[in-house]
């Protein structure tokens, strides 16, 4: 079953179909597409960042979009399952590189930083993408790290993602 799938307002079986389709030719989960999904845009496909122009279900930065073919003002007009076509694009250059949860986070957030150790530092206090996201600093030590941004990954999910996540890390 697809957790979140509450969240999305409109289109919501066909959503929850088209995500399932989509994680399955990327070979990823598609309860972890979500939750990357749900902590970028809470699955609201017309967001905004007003820092960053960054739009939709994924927060596509605006050169993002522009490598993909189009502009942020084109994806916020989509509908969430056109959108979810973008999303689909995007990630398949990390197939095969999105084994878990942050994996599939960091193939959004960072991509340079997918492989690397958990202390990998990904931004220092006074740089763009830290003052951006200065959030994701979870101990506040003026860096965020692979670690950091995998506490924040998991805080304020909704219960059924937390419960997802955690029957998982009882898995496996």
């Amino acid at each position: 079953m697809l957790i979140l799938l509450s969240y999305v307002k409109e289109n919501q079986a066909a959503f929850g179909a088209k995500v399932s389709q989509v994680a399955s030719s990327l070979g990823i989960d598609p309860n972890e597409l979500m939750i990357v999904m749900y902590k970028e845009s809470k699955l609201n496909h017309r967001v905004v960042n007003s820092q960053s122009g960054a739009t939709g279900l994924i927060q596509f930065m605006p050169s993002t979009a522009r490598s993909l073919g189009t502009t942020t003002a084109a994806l916020a007009a989509m509908s969430n399952l056109q959108q979810l076509d973008y999303v689909e694009r995007y990630l398949r250059t990390y197939k095969g590189r999105m084994k878990r949860l942050i994996d599939v986070y960091l193939a959004v957030f960072y991509p340079a930083a997918m492989g690397k150790a958990s202390n990998y530092v990904i931004a220092k206090s006074g740089s763009t993408v830290y003052n951006q996201n200065a959030g994701l600093d979870i101990n506040r030590n003026g860096a965020i790290t692979i670690s950091d941004i995998e506490s924040w990954l998991l805080s304020q999910l909704p219960k059924e993602a937390q419960n997802y996540e955690s029957k998982k890390k009882a898995i496996g």
